[in-house]
């Protein structure tokens, strides 16, 4: 029972439904906000809403009036999981809380995505992607050197709880089928966010350094970054000294042997030194020329694309990934599956993303 809206838990609720869960979506009157999130629009929904619901009936509910909340509590104690991502306190003045469902529903899996946790200052809050970027200082390592911090260009906030919540669902099933008992399950917004800043966290709490944008490049590798060409650029990922030996030769540099530049510490230590000069030979290749030129010594080495171009990568065809579906009122409609595969095959599509209410009589029939 999908009581979420927005990205993070509505996402969580489509994997579930992914993996073969009936998953029964419910709205307000006007439906989950996310629908209006535009434009673009595509069948009159939000393209953000189009990517996360899936896999879903949907009933319109008015938990404002007594008869949406009894028929509310009637869907959620009968469900195996239930999903909510209502602030702080709400769900239990609705009668949809823990205790509630749990009493009636002793083994459900109940799930809070919060804003910032269930303990803290800032509990009671609501929390939005942007603001978990800033708060847990994702922004602040996300931009070009010396420049303001910048907002990861994608909900990875919203996207990763979803992805972290499923998690949780799938291993407390697990220990259901163990045990027979449920259990509460909460993720936060800010929790993600401080997960995906975790190698930063322990690094200044460790060196007391603290860190900042590096525009392509990463602190703890060299070279690991983008460099220029005659008509673009090229992201190098040079992971480790075979690989920089590798590139020397692609590049006919005589590094190999420089203490500055043996071993990947000696590089990081001479990081910026060392872009100058890979850029220096970098410059002379065109992108395709480069690729074509790090691909043959091995060396890990992507165009950077824009989302047109990544459409048109013969790799990007080859995943699978853009899935052409004959939507009943989309034309040309396309899909972005799970990035998964059991035995070569990803999780199907059974149900488009619902209409507002679309399937309230097959839940209650008497209307």
């Amino acid at each position: 029972m999908d009581f979420s809206q927005n990205l993070a838990g509505p996402y969580a609720a489509q994997i579930l439904g992914d993996l073969g869960a009936d998953v029964v979506k419910v709205e307000p009157p006007g439906g989950d906000p996310a629908r209006r999130w535009g434009p673009p629009f595509i069948g009159g929904n939000s393209h953000l809403f189009q990517a996360v619901n899936r896999n879903k009936r949907s009933v319109i509910l008015d938990l404002k009036t007594a008869d949406g909340r009894e028929r509310a509590r009637d869907l959620a104690m009968g469900a195996d999981v239930v999903i909510q991502a209502l602030r702080f306190g709400v769900a239990d003045r609705l009668g949809i809380g823990y205790d509630r469902v749990r009493d009636g529903n002793p083994e459900v899996i109940y799930v809070s995505v919060t804003s910032h946790g269930p303990q803290g200052p800032l509990r009671d809050d609501p929390g939005y992607d942007p603001l978990m970027q800033a708060r847990s200082g994702l922004m602040s390592v996300t931009g070009e050197r010396d420049g303001e911090p910048v907002r990861v260009g994608t909900s990875i906030v919203d996207l990763g709880t979803g992805t972290w919540t499923a998690i949780a669902v799938l291993g407390a099933l697990m220990e259901r089928e163990r045990t027979g008992r449920g259990c509460h399950v909460t993720a936060s917004l800010l929790d993600t966010s401080l997960a995906w800043m975790s190698y930063h966290l322990t690094s200044y709490l460790a060196t007391g350094r603290l860190p900042g944008p590096m525009g392509t490049s990463i602190a703890m590798i060299a070279p690991y970054e983008a460099f220029p060409c005659t008509d673009g650029s090229v992201m190098i990922a040079a992971g480790n000294d075979d690989i920089f030996g590798r590139l020397c030769r692609a590049l006919e540099l005589d590094l190999t042997e420089d203490p500055d530049y043996a071993r990947n510490a000696d590089r990081v230590a001479n990081s910026r030194r060392l872009a100058e000069i890979v850029a220096a030979r970098t410059r002379r290749h065109s992108v395709n020329d480069l690729l074509e030129l790090l691909r043959s010594h091995r060396v890990p080495a992507a165009p950077i694309h824009t989302v047109a171009s990544a459409l048109e990568d013969p790799q990007t065809a080859a995943t699978g990934m853009l899935r052409s579906c004959a939507h009943p009122a989309i034309e040309n409609h396309v899909d972005i599956p799970m990035p998964v595969r059991w035995d070569g095959k990803r999780a199907s599509l059974r149900r488009f993303p619902p209409d507002a209410g679309e399937h309230q009589g097959e839940l209650f029939p008497e209307e």
